[in-house]
């Protein structure tokens, strides 16, 4: 859909109330707004932007690198307290919950096995670590009844799913589905039938699984390093995916960073907002 626009592709979100798609160059700390002319507007967040979401209110919640930021409905950005002081370890990927919470995890820049955690910021601004030891922290989506949450944890090399209610948040962790041929999830969404589709990083391919875990289709990417996918589109029924040119030589992958769209017969779920 675009030639190559960013070095770090990852997070793409679809919703109306701002016009469309946003997405983000992450290590740039930019997030872009991709326009009906097909145009891009790019604005600077801070070092690192890693996940963004629209708030209830207007604006959005950002994860940035060390903790997460709030864009009022004017466009001005405030940063929140970091919360840890490390600089090799960033922010990485996010989404909200059927309650209105923004979940993002991290992950060390050497990709340091365990040293990551996924932080869940509440209405109010407080944070809690609800998820410890994770190694590169990454898709994190609910099923269209809110009842299971689907998760990458890159390194495992599969897709976890949790249980979820209000109360309890995530519990009863399980494997969801293991990844053929060593393939690395990355970014995933649901699609409205309780499909799973995942970007696999090392694969230049979207692998959708049903609702029961099984492998049922492979959408093939122009670009190897694929990062993430989202539904969007007036009707929810286009899968917008984000490519990256991280560790690529883009002699032999001149698409990386490109931002593709696909037709695949099914219609995504409406982004969750946060409530803060």
């Amino acid at each position: 859909m675009t030639g190559p626009v960013v070095y770090h592709g990852e997070g793409p979100v679809w919703y109306p109330g701002w016009g469309g798609l946003r997405f983000v160059d992450m290590l740039a700390g930019d997030v872009l707004s991709l326009r009906m002319d097909g145009s891009l507007e790019r604005r600077h967040v801070g070092s690192v932007a890693a996940a963004v979401r629209p708030r209830r209110g207007g604006g959005a919640v950002i994860g940035v690198a060390r903790g997460f930021a709030l864009e009022d409905p004017d466009g001005t950005v405030t940063a929140l307290p970091e919360l840890w002081s490390d600089p090799g370890l960033r922010m990485n990927e996010g989404g909200c919950d059927p309650d209105g919470r923004f979940y993002c995890g991290s992950m060390a820049y050497d990709q340091a096995a365990g040293a990551a955690s996924l932080y869940r910021i509440a209405p109010d601004g407080s944070v809690e670590v609800v998820l410890e030891q994770v190694t590169v922290s990454n898709g994190l989506e609910w099923s269209p009844d809110g009842s299971r949450a689907y998760y990458n944890d890159t390194a495992t090399l599969s897709i976890s799913v949790f249980d979820y209610d209000t109360a309890g948040g995530l519990t009863n962790r399980r494997t969801f589905a293991e990844l053929p041929d060593g393939g690395r999830p990355d970014g995933l969404t649901v699609d409205a039938e309780g499909g799973v589709w995942t970007a696999v990083s090392n694969g230049g391919a979207v692998y959708r699984y049903s609702p029961e875990g099984v492998l049922e289709e492979k959408l093939s990417v122009p670009a190897r390093k694929v990062t993430a996918c989202t539904f969007g589109g007036e009707h929810l029924d286009q899968l917008f995916i984000t490519t990256s040119q991280e560790n690529i030589d883009t002699r032999e992958d001149p698409l990386a960073g490109s931002l593709f769209t696909a037709d695949v017969g099914v219609a995504g779920l409406p982004v969750r907002l946060f409530a803060g």
